[in-house]
């Protein structure tokens, strides 16, 4: 290295430290002391490989926190609830129903119930700051609160499950990503908490109405798989998910989920700011294409519910039904508040860009643990299939951008389109293919 590029390295070095202050600091010193906890309390049921994830997570939530401060608050807060969960249990899960905090707030269970309530509440209060005349945007501003605290009681409602996990049995124990219910819980919070990067960044709210359906629907999900399957009760691992890999594998898989979600309603955004002053009906493609996707759930499951089951998803359809016409007929309005069509454009394709980076690293961790786990790195399963169309999609997307400037609306379009073909990779594969990935049956 030459003087001149060590010298530009110090420098670099000296202004990010040199930018830090005290409570910079004081966080890097209380996650430090976190993960000395987290290890000197559990580091009896880590292999030597989950001890080594522990370590990079300290430096990384670190950097996180330095990076976006609002995750610094999140993140204690986080800490310190699970922590009260935690420590309620007093080592029985029968205090679940016994502790008042358990029952009504930090099980798991509670947790996630409010997650999905404040998600629910969340999109409401979007939507009325959308159609709002109050020019303070108060109703969008309680609508991104709301969001917040749903995310950190999603994230309180991991942690406490993942202890609940090892209450049952050391060997039942696990993180909670290893099933539909737990990886719904997963694609929630982090497609709200990049959408709420994003919404800072940009100094708007108002995409929050179109990101927050997408949260919403899968939260619909969620509800309904929780009531008719039981899915939120704790099982214990197959074989094949008995590995670290599932501890890094899962999450970069689901950022990828979460980002092209989040895109994909933005180029939906951007399609209605662009159609806003269109008058015939026949044109209305987005809008129409909406309603197809929000009554897809109910035409799909409806066959699999019981009488309680079906009526929830009659309730479903309703309100898509009032939310496509809403928009339908409030899209001059709607176009209004939206940002400009220039930085729709960035913010679909910052997210695909950071979803990709995210999704090939999923993939190629996948392709180590196949390897590890059934002695080949690939095998043309369904779900391995369905995952590089994914990954070929956006690749296509992304250098089409960068080598031919794909911009506009055949870019939202195209945005848009990855969304259904993302949703097959995620949902479609377990509920119409099998394979060796076949681990939550609906």
């Amino acid at each position: 290295m030459n003087t001149s590029t060590t010298m530009t390295t110090m420098t670099l070095h000296e202004n990010y430290f040199g930018k830090r202050n005290w409570l910079d600091w004081l966080f890097a010193a209380l996650v430090v002391a976190g993960g000395l906890f987290a290890f000197s309390r559990y580091s009896q049921a880590m292999d030597v490989y989950e001890k080594g994830i522990l370590l990079g997570a300290v430096p990384a939530a670190i950097a996180l926190g330095w990076f976006w401060r609002p995750l610094r608050v999140l993140m204690a807060l986080v800490a310190v609830f699970s922590l009260i969960g935690i420590m309620s249990y007093q080592g029985s899960l029968a205090n679940a129903e016994k502790v008042f905090w358990l029952k009504y707030f930090l099980s798991s269970q509670s947790a996630i119930l409010w997650m999905s309530m404040l998600f629910f509440m969340s999109t409401a209060f979007y939507w009325l700051g959308m159609f709002s005349r109050d020019q303070s945007a108060t109703m969008e501003m309680i609508g991104s609160r709301l969001a917040w605290v749903a995310v950190g009681m999603a994230l309180t409602g991991t942690m406490v499950r993942w202890y609940e996990s090892y209450l049952l049995g050391a060997d039942i124990g696990h993180i909670p990503v290893s099933n539909l219910y737990e990886v719904f819980v997963l694609f929630c919070w982090l497609t709200a908490a990049f959408y709420l990067y994003f919404e800072a960044q940009y100094k708007t709210r108002a995409l929050g109405s179109f990101v927050m359906l997408v949260v919403s629907a899968a939260v619909g999900f969620l509800l309904w798989y929780t009531v008719v399957r039981e899915a939120h009760e704790i099982q214990p691992l197959v074989p094949a998910l008995k590995s670290w890999w599932m501890k890094l594998h899962v999450p970069a898989n689901f950022i990828g989920y979460g980002t092209f979600a989040l895109a994909a309603m933005v180029s939906f955004a951007y399609l209605i700011k662009q159609q806003a002053t269109e008058t015939r009906w026949y044109k209305l493609t987005p809008l129409w294409l909406l309603g197809i996707v929000l009554c897809f759930e109910p035409i799909v499951f409806r066959n699999t519910t019981s009488q309680a089951g079906g009526s929830y998803w009659a309730v479903y359809f309703g309100i898509s039904a009032l939310i496509v016409a809403g928009i339908l007929f409030g899209r001059k309005r709607i176009a209004a508040r939206l940002p400009a069509l220039e930085v729709l454009d960035d913010v679909m394709y910052k997210s695909i860009a950071v979803g990709f980076a995210f999704f090939t690293i999923a993939t190629v961790l996948g392709a180590l643990w196949a390897a590890e786990a059934w002695g080949g790195y690939w095998s043309w399963d369904p779900k391995e299939t369905w995952a590089l169309i994914v990954w070929l999609n956006y690749a296509a997307w992304l250098h089409m951008r960068l080598m031919k400037g794909l911009r506009g609306t055949v870019a939202a379009w195209w945005a848009l389109g990855g969304l259904a073909v993302t949703t097959f990779a995620f949902l479609g594969v377990n509920m119409f293919l099998s394979g060796l990935h076949s681990y939550g049956t609906l």
